[in-house]
């Protein structure tokens, strides 16, 4: 908690105070000013608030992005793993079938070309 926190806290708090005795004795300068002071001291208590969570968010800024990158790197490595993994799957099974291979590549090929070149209405 910082200073305009505190303080706007405690604003808040001296004119509901005020209010309530400006409500008890009837006197609308007593409520006017009650009602200023918790406009304000609210204010002032939202403001304290908010350079606490920037002040929080900055302080930890670092951490987070070390976590990140650490969390980028392991997450780079497992799909170049799995890559390298599909790739060598892919080209056994073109070793071990290549007229399915060339079949399905004809196959991509005209699609492709279809998809490319086709007249659309």
């Amino acid at each position: 908690m910082n200073n305009d926190e505190f303080k706007g806290g405690t604003r808040y708090v001296a004119g509901k105070v005020e209010k309530t005795v400006g409500d008890t004795i009837d006197s609308r300068d007593w409520k006017v000013n009650g009602v200023v002071d918790q406009v304000a001291g609210a204010a002032q208590h939202t403001y304290g608030r908010a350079r606490s969570i920037a002040s929080d968010a900055i302080d930890s800024a670092p951490e987070l992005a070390e976590e990140a990158r650490d969390r980028l790197k392991v997450a780079g490595a497992r799909l170049a793993d799995s890559a390298q993994h599909g790739g060598r799957a892919a080209a056994q099974t073109a070793r071990d079938q290549p007229a399915l291979w060339a079949v399905a590549a004809a196959i991509g090929g005209y699609a492709l070309a279809w998809f490319v070149h086709a007249r659309r209405a």
